[in-house]
């Protein structure tokens, strides 16, 4: 028996699986797809399964109540049966296994699920797809995107983008990047855990809606590339279970289809970012973290218009190198389905090597690092430089490995943050201080040049700029930026 899935609309979740080898017969059996999901909405609808068989065939209904088919049983050839799901207002996600045979001998369960109505649908006003100012691909754009810079510690904190300490972010902030040499903004965003969403409903506050819309247009106004994601917001769902998964799902479906309604209107200089840095770190949470995804691509692509045809950015596992790779299109769980071609970005971070970057101070698992580059180490503060292996080489290894993995195969890789700390202040003398300056400055420079160089966008965290007075705060840094981004 062959069976191909015909894709409709997102929400049951169909998952074909085989159960038994083949008999022999004059025609042998053929497997053509196995373990495909997708999706029909929670409130409802048809999920269309066609399949070729070469023998009669049957599905054992037994157990079904929800689920309806439009047939259980014919002969030989091509068929075409559906499944109608009325919404599910259990509250909880229900499940029906059905089991379709082939008279000779071969068999396909088929576990229907369906998540629960939690939130109402916020996709009240799709519209007919529109191409205009869409025609680059996720590729191109990241070809176009020389180096990046975030708005750190604003959008994303708790109670409103001051509530980190951090000025508003005005038009004239953008600007200076822009003159910098910038040329792409990522505004991490909050919503659920950063009180702007309400619990009851799932609504997100028309005020910080438009107060996003206004951020972007600050970056389009200036022909920025700019990202927004769901920042500090559900990077921990993946654990979660039963009731709590299914909570957890419709906050980011119910996320995703008010924030790209708000942004429909802007041309592809707009990309949208699933998450941020996802706690999932085996097969089973990243299992999961790949159902966030496709939910996400569901949910923006629903909503038409330009969406239909926007760049959107998925997180690896952690936003990590390392595991990446679950997220290979020849892996499990493999690449998400987006039915819009060639319009999705990875997305991964860089603070590696971590005693160097991210460190500041000793841990337990390593010294923190003042001096980075074979060049630049210190001859009398030898206990602070970095370790063998962990400089030039490993960040140029790291970036063809991308390339190799990714890029060379048509996704494209977005570097949504990279950095180091700050360690000039706790070098024992001032050429030691000055030694570890430049040391930041030569590690900003060479993933920008390697990342450029294998077809990968970086964009830097936070340092460069003064926040408070939206000057130029480390010239250094910036020219060692610049120099290394082609200017």
């Amino acid at each position: 028996m062959k069976i191909k899935i015909i894709y409709s609309i997102a929400g049951v979740f169909i998952t074909l699986l085989a159960i038994s080898s083949c008999k022999k017969t004059k025609v042998s059996p053929q497997l053509s797809i196995s373990n495909i999901t997708d999706t029909i909405p929670e409130n409802g609808g048809t999920k269309s399964l066609s399949f070729d068989c070469n023998d009669a065939w049957s599905i054992d209904t037994a157990g079904f109540g929800w689920v309806k088919l439009s047939t259980i049983a014919g002969n030989s050839g091509n068929a075409s049966i559906t499944l109608t799901a009325p919404a599910n207002n259990t509250g909880i996600s229900r499940t029906v296994l059905l089991k379709l045979k082939s008279a000779n001998g071969l068999a396909r369960r088929i576990t229907v699920l369906q998540a629960p109505v939690i939130f109402p649908s916020y996709n009240t006003s799709p519209k007919a797809p529109d191409a205009t100012g869409m025609a680059s691909t996720a590729m191109q754009i990241n070809a176009k995107i020389k180096m990046g810079y975030n708005i750190w510690n604003t959008m994303e904190a708790p109670g409103g983008e001051t509530g980190w300490g951090n000025p508003v972010i005005t038009q004239s902030l953008i600007d200076t990047l822009k003159k910098a040499g910038f040329n792409a903004i990522r505004i991490p965003c909050g919503y659920w855990a950063q009180g702007h969403m309400n619990k009851l409903t799932g609504k997100i506050d028309d005020a910080w809606l438009n107060r996003i819309k206004e951020v972007v247009q600050y970056c389009v106004n200036d022909g920025m590339y700019v990202e927004i994601n769901r920042h500090h917001d559900g990077n921990d769902d993946f654990y979660l279970t039963g009731a709590k998964l299914d909570s957890a799902k419709a906050i980011h479906k119910a996320v995703w289809e008010q924030v790209a309604t708000t942004l429909r209107d802007f041309d592809e200089h707009v990309m949208f970012a699933s998450l941020n840095e996802p706690n999932a770190n085996d097969l089973a949470s990243i299992t999961v973290l790949h159902d966030f995804h496709q939910i996400f691509i569901n949910a923006v692509r629903s909503t038409g218009g330009k969406n239909a045809y926007r760049t959107l950015v998925l997180q690896a596992p952690n936003t990590s190198l390392d595991l990446a790779s679950y997220f290979a299109p020849d892996a499990i769980p493999g690449w998400p389905v987006d039915p819009t071609p060639d319009r999705l970005m990875l997305e991964v971070h860089y603070y590696t090597p971590a005693n160097f970057c991210i460190l500041s101070a000793d841990a337990s698992w390593g010294t923190e690092r003042y001096y980075w580059g074979v060049n630049l180490h210190s001859t009398t503060d030898v206990a602070h430089n970095s370790d063998a292996g962990t400089e030039e080489s490993f960040v140029q290894s790291n970036m063809q490995w991308a390339k190799k993995n990714y890029v060379d195969k048509g996704i494209p890789v977005f570097i949504g943050e990279f950095g180091a700390s700050y360690h000039a202040e706790k070098a024992p003398n001032p050429a030691d201080s000055i030694l570890s300056r430049r040391s930041v400055a030569h590690f900003y420079a060479e993933v920008v040049r390697d990342a450029r160089a294998n077809g990968i966008s970086p964009l830097l965290w936070a340092g460069v700029i003064n926040r408070q007075t939206e000057t130029l705060e480390d010239k250094q840094q910036l020219d060692s930026l610049r120099k290394a981004a082609g200017y």
